[in-house]
């Protein structure tokens, strides 16, 4: 941690590994809001290759599934995710007025030649194409919504 001239503490030049200096909350995961929150899980769970928390795994067919209708986690390099069950969910009308993203997930790939191909498996999972806006010579993107719909976006960075 540094002090600026003008005497405020600068954390973008603090050193965490000195272990010295003020300690902040950490991002462990994001919450989705889903009506249904094992097959928003399992849509996310295939896209991003991410292994579900101890216990939150699909019970065996036929049995029942009582964190499928409560809270499930996601865990990966990175943040996890989590999906909580709500009774109703009005989905994002972006890019249209109405009901806003209020969140949004950004995700990249490091190509063009990646995009077409998450493209395609974002498709294959159920997630439903908002906006393409792969002609853009600096940022090539694609925007979904996901099964609850949710945006996201995959683009190349």
């Amino acid at each position: 941690m540094t002090t600026p001239d003008d005497g405020t503490l600068s954390a973008d030049r603090y050193d965490a590994t000195a272990g010295t200096g003020p300690t902040y909350p950490r991002i462990r995961q994001v919450v989705l809001d889903t009506t249904d929150a094992r097959r928003l899980a399992e849509f996310y769970r295939e896209l991003f290759g991410l292994t579900y928390r101890p216990g939150d795994e699909p019970p065996g067919t036929g049995e029942p599934d009582p964190r499928g209708s409560d809270w499930l986690v996601l865990r990966g390099p990175g943040i996890g995710l989590a999906f909580q069950q709500v009774e109703a969910l009005p989905p994002s009308t972006w890019p249209d007025d109405g009901v806003p993203q209020q969140l949004h997930l950004d995700t990249t790939v490091p190509d063009v030649a990646e995009l077409a191909r998450q493209h395609e498996r974002a498709l294959a999972l159920g997630a439903t194409l908002l906006l393409d806006r792969t002609d853009d010579p600096d940022e090539p993107l694609y925007v979904y919504a996901d099964p609850s719909g949710h945006p996201f976006c995959v683009f190349v960075g």
